[in-house]
């Protein structure tokens, strides 16, 4: 797939301008259409991105408080993960609690038996924090 100097900038989350600077110094391979409009590959652009991405500064902030009420803090007891997806188990006191997630997240997080863990458990998917300044 190919995409023009303002999907590629929204893909990114710059300007068109910032897209057409990286292209005309090299950063970004373009080439033209067939009505000699700028254009990006998909794969070149998917590349691109992850460069970016691995480029940025890591923000590192503690939260201090938080709109989750309900927090359980125990052992991590089992882990499970597949290709994609990682299940958590978390024995915390009387309460066994289950949670589901990526296994990007359950990898970074380092997510094991034995690993002391708190589970925030919310009847919303959005958990809002404030972070220590």
């Amino acid at each position: 797939m190919m995409f023009r100097i303002r999907q590629a900038a929204e893909v990114l989350g710059v300007s068109d301008d910032t897209v057409r600077r990286w292209a005309d110094q090299g950063r970004l391979p373009s080439t033209l259409d067939a009505s000699h409009r700028r254009v990006i590959d998909g794969r070149a652009l998917a590349q691109f991105a992850e460069e970016l991405a691995s480029q940025a500064p890591v923000v590192t902030t503690r939260t201090v408080a938080q709109s989750a009420r309900n927090h359980f803090r125990g052992l991590v007891t089992k882990v499970s993960k597949d290709g994609v997806m990682a299940q958590v188990e978390i024995q915390a006191g009387p309460f066994r609690v289950v949670s589901l997630m990526s296994r990007e997240a359950a990898d970074e997080l380092g997510l094991a038996p034995g690993v002391l863990a708190v589970a925030s458990v919310k009847s919303t998917n959005v958990v809002v924090e404030i972070p220590e300044e």
